[in-house]
């Protein structure tokens, strides 16, 4: 499956339509993006099953800026609307694969409710602090 570009006008409907979506944040100036770029492709071959996109952060200031990407290239990982994985740098085929299998393997079930645990003390502690 070839990738997808995402834009700030697609990046919502991709992530939300799709059960899990692999994000590399790039620019075409970065050296370790264009590396990475092929080891990407490859695996995109490989999980056809899964939608492989990509942010170009020159041309989508604005999503990079949401996420917070201050390294490239960064990998992300969204599964059922949940950010599971985020690390930035050029991941050799095997680590790449390895992440992969592991994002495969969670309890989505459960990161759910670590999530809903994880924000219902964040807001405790904020109307504790009013």
């Amino acid at each position: 499956m070839a990738t997808v570009e995402l834009t700030k006008e697609n990046f919502d409907r991709t992530v939300s339509e799709n059960d899990f979506v692999l994000i590399d944040f790039w620019a075409s100036w970065c050296g370790p993006c264009r590396q990475f770029a092929p080891v990407y492709e490859k695996a995109s071959e490989r999980h056809g099953d899964l939608v492989f996109a990509k942010v170009d952060t020159e041309a989508q200031q604005e999503l990079a800026a949401a996420f917070e990407i201050r390294s490239i290239p960064t990998l992300m990982i969204v599964r059922d609307n949940v950010a599971v994985f985020a690390q930035p740098g050029a991941l050799p085929e095997a680590a790449l694969e390895d992440v992969i299998g592991q994002a495969r393997a969670l309890d989505m079930d459960e990161v759910k409710k670590s999530v809903a645990q994880e924000q219902a003390k964040a807001q405790a502690a904020e109307g504790a602090s009013e």
